[in-house]
């Protein structure tokens, strides 16, 4: 078999990508003059805000962004939030209030999953362009109304999908396009989170379907969203199975959170979060405002979401996609493979494994009758692979191109989560069930961008 390799330098790729990473027509700040700034209110003051849509923002796009509000409904938390930031802006536990008092253009919303449907809406009522943690939000109906007032007002919902900016992933697509392996029919795609990562959804509050969605929703939406970017067509229909075999009530002892348990001594998943100095002043020392326990016990009883899954997903255009994610597992990555009728494309990438640690990713392009290329991509440090930092310059940054297509609105909001939907949907009904009966949205075989 002939075999070649080839390493994109760290400077060429990220010069490359630097390019590549400009704002699209869907971005909050579309339109606005090049001397005025993002006025940005946040609902949803925990973690996630504070490591990514705070202070990294305000210091890296000082001129065009400034924070003019922070909400939560506990006001222990939002308290420390401005202090952790060093931000001035007013404090508010009520959120009408807060669009009333201060008329961010833009609202960035961060809350428990659940609520996700409720700030976007208001806030498209109340003037705002809105930018979203992913998943958009967690059901059927709530995704319809969201669709619905975005078209009635006239506003714009961002995702923030950073998955699609990193590298290694753009790359993906580029090859994609380019033909390489012909037309794709069937894609390999397997999800592991290891004992670390994969256990923290398990004492948190995403352990609840009803806060989450179930990791099909909360998880699982990231991969959906990638696997209908990279293939450019819309799922048509999901068959899933999906089943708790490790966490909650998988164990002979539990108890209500890690800090007084019994058990400590015993237990692989102890967390202490005693040492995490920002979880403590974020979380623990404000429990007494609503009860939330970040250290809670992956073994309690109410556990009521799967830590096994795997999924059926019919394309339109006939690509059929076999998909898994497990939870448990003793590293973090995945493994995916692009069948196509000239040949294959693969990867394998491990966030996290104690026994190995590369400075590169392999995808491995290997056509039908012989020829192989390895293309080797330097492993970018932190923020989800370099991820992070692109997209937010696509945000913020002012620039217009998007050439990849990474920008992501309502519609790729809605599709990733319907798949999710889908998939928890029929390991509920033991069925099959198809995308177009769940909203508006009809499924295309070739995307169109607007």
């Amino acid at each position: 078999m002939n075999s070649k390799s080839t390493f994109i330098s760290r400077r060429n790729f990220l010069t490359k990508s630097a390019a590549l990473a400009g704002t699209v027509a869907l971005s909050p700040l579309a339109g606005f003059a090049a001397d005025s700034k993002m006025r940005i209110a946040i609902v949803g003051t925990g973690v996630r805000a504070l490591g990514m849509w705070s202070h990294k923002i305000k210091e890296a796009y000082s001129d065009r962004v400034e924070f003019v509000g922070l909400c939560d409904i506990n006001p222990g938390r939002v308290k420390y939030f401005k202090k952790a930031t060093g931000f001035k802006c007013p404090t508010y536990t009520d959120f009408e209030k807060m669009m009333k008092e201060v008329k961010p253009d833009t609202l960035m919303v961060t809350t428990v999953d659940s609520t996700h449907d409720e700030f976007i809406i208001k806030g498209m009522e109340m003037g705002a362009n809105i930018i979203t943690e992913k998943p958009m939000t967690t059901d059927e109906d709530k995704c319809q109304a969201i669709i619905d007032a975005e078209k009635r007002t006239g506003k714009k919902v961002t995702v923030t999908f950073n998955y699609r900016y990193t590298p290694h992933r753009a790359k993906i697509y580029e090859l994609l396009r380019s033909g390489v392996i012909g037309d794709v029919t069937s894609v390999d795609f397997h999800w592991y989170l290891d004992t670390s990562h994969g256990a923290d959804y398990f004492r948190r509050w995403h352990r609840l379907k009803e806060k989450g969605g179930t990791l099909w929703v909360h998880k699982a939406t990231h991969h959906f969203d990638l696997l209908n970017w990279w293939l450019e067509s819309d799922p048509e229909e999901v068959s899933a199975y999906g089943s708790l075999d490790f966490y909650g009530k998988n164990n002979s002892f539990r108890h209500t959170n890690c800090r007084p348990c019994p058990h400590k001594d015993q237990c692989n998943f102890y967390f202490d979060i005693t040492k995490k100095q920002q979880l403590m002043e974020l979380y623990v020392d404000n429990e007494k405002h609503d009860g939330y326990l970040r250290d809670g016990c992956v073994f309690r009883e109410d556990v009521n979401i799967y830590d096994k899954m795997a999924a059926t997903i019919k394309y339109a255009n006939g690509v059929q996609a076999s998909y898994s994610l497990t939870t448990y597992s003793p590293y973090e990555g995945y493994r995916i493979a692009f069948n196509g009728k000239k040949g294959r494309i693969d990867l394998w990438v491990e966030e996290s494994n104690p026994l190995t640690e590369k400075d590169y990713e392999e995808i491995i392009v290997t056509q039908n009758f012989g020829k192989r290329e390895i293309i080797k991509l330097p492993i970018i440090k932190g923020g989800h692979g370099g991820g992070d930092k692109l997209m937010a310059d696509r945000i913020f940054g002012g620039v217009k191109e998007d050439p990849y297509h990474q920008a992501a609105g309502v519609r790729d909001g809605a599709l990733s989560i319907l798949t999710g939907i889908a998939a928890r949907n029929s390991c509920e009904s033991g069925k099959p069930v198809k995308i177009k009966d769940l909203t508006s949205i009809v499924p295309q075989a070739k995307r169109q961008y607007v």
